[in-house]
């Protein structure tokens, strides 16, 4: 896939440590996408150490905190600290606010990786704080314009993961069965689920070749105000209903809720013939796909619901934010077009991304394949990720002053 030259594309090495700083600071995508995507390395080679034996501790417990919060937290944060200013016509992250995020994003992820749960939690916790101040910040006194609506539930998102790595904390909670699977899934499910429900609706149009699904108007506005703020309390309430016992309602509820959203607010057919749809389109619909049938699936098969989930969090969330993290490189190394090509080389990485979910999830229904299907899911996925790195290798540190 070629990358056209421009006058106003810039290979990082050609601006000075100053000017770059602050441009990393203004695009903290760049710095999280790549860290969070190489934790999530290190999570999934936790099942493979093991049944090699160079690890002697069961790892479920931090290859999930390094996958939620190291890989997943990290795709959130970059994210939002790099629209959440221009979306405001806000000043951009500063350098220091850019060196205190990321120190907090890595003592974390490294915290877990030692073992030190409490730790790693705490530095969680004060990573999502310090973003949320960041932003709030900029919107209360230096916004030129009203966030758009459908950010709420990326700060519902926040909010989410707040409580749930809060309530951790408590090794109470750990023991009353109801409020440690309140706890993990506010951390595991609610801190992306919103997110990606607000910021797909915004996003999603424009990857289907449209246009940003923003408000045309101020009735427009208040309607999606409102339609995102049923969409956040009825997400809260199923975490709530299948933690407390209604467990088939509280996953019936959520994927209702998902589901329904996303058709109200993006409109998934072509807008007209000529409009491109390309490969990572095609991965696009594969990650929706999968994270509604780990919702759907995972009641119907409880006593297993563990692996099915990994539908949702491989397919769903992991391939997702994959696919979004390659719109936001294509866009700001300024090889857009490049985003809407079709090839062999993204069905291959798209195809990754399926199998790695799915045999991740079969041990549901085939229990003497676990083991071996821990590692070929680790396997799959550690190549995805590694594939991924090196495909986008140059649009990390291509800038487009434009």
């Amino acid at each position: 896939m070629s990358v056209p030259v421009s006058e106003t594309k810039k290979p990082i090495s050609s601006v000075p440590r100053a000017a770059t700083l602050r441009w990393l600071a203004a695009e903290p995508y760049r710095v999280f996408f790549a860290s969070g995507t190489v934790w999530s390395l290190i999570g999934v080679a936790l099942w493979p150490l093991l049944y090699a034996q160079f690890i002697g501790f069961y790892p479920n417990l931090v290859h999930a905190r390094l996958m939620i919060e190291a890989f997943g937290g990290a795709f959130v944060v970059g994210f939002l600290g790099t629209a959440g200013p221009r979306l405001v016509t806000a000043p951009k992250l500063t350098t220091l606010e850019l060196g205190w995020l990321f120190a907090l994003h890595q003592a974390s992820a490294v915290s877990h990786v030692c073992q030190r749960p409490l730790c790693g939690d705490g530095f969680f916790i004060a990573l999502l704080v310090s973003l949320l101040l960041c932003l709030v910040i900029r919107v209360v006194k230096f916004r030129q314009e009203a966030p758009p609506p459908q950010m709420l539930l990326a700060l519902t998102g926040l909010v989410c993961g707040l409580s749930g790595a809060t309530m951790l904390l408590f090794p109470v909670n750990y023991i009353d069965p109801s409020r440690f699977r309140l706890a993990t899934l506010l951390l595991y499910q609610g801190l992306l689920l919103p997110p990606v429900l607000g910021i797909g609706s915004f996003v999603f149009p424009r990857m289907l070749g449209g246009e940003f699904g923003d408000s045309k108007n101020g009735a427009e506005t208040r309607v999606k105000f409102l339609r995102s703020l049923a969409v956040a309390l009825l997400l809260v309430v199923s975490f709530f209903l299948e933690a407390f016992g209604q467990v088939k309602l509280g996953y019936a509820l959520r994927a209702f809720v998902a589901a329904g959203y996303l058709l109200l607010e993006v409109r998934w057919r072509k807008v007209s013939e000529d409009t491109p749809r390309g490969s990572l389109t095609t991965g696009l619909f594969w990650a929706l796909l999968l994270g509604l049938l780990g919702l759907v699936l995972a009641p119907l098969y409880y006593v297993q619901h563990v692996s099915i989930e990994h539908l949702l969090y491989i397919g769903g969330f992991g391939l997702l934010m994959l696919v979004v993290g390659s719109r936001v490189l294509f866009g700001h190394s300024g090889d857009l077009p490049g985003f809407f090509e079709r090839s062999n080389w993204v069905r291959f990485l798209v195809f990754l991304g399926v199998l790695a979910a799915t045999t991740r999830a079969s041990p549901a229904w085939a229990p003497s394949t676990t083991v071996s299907h821990h590692l070929y899911a680790a396997l799959t996925w550690g190549l995805l990720a590694l594939l991924w790195l090196l495909w986008h290798r140059r649009r990390f540190v291509t800038r487009d002053e434009e």
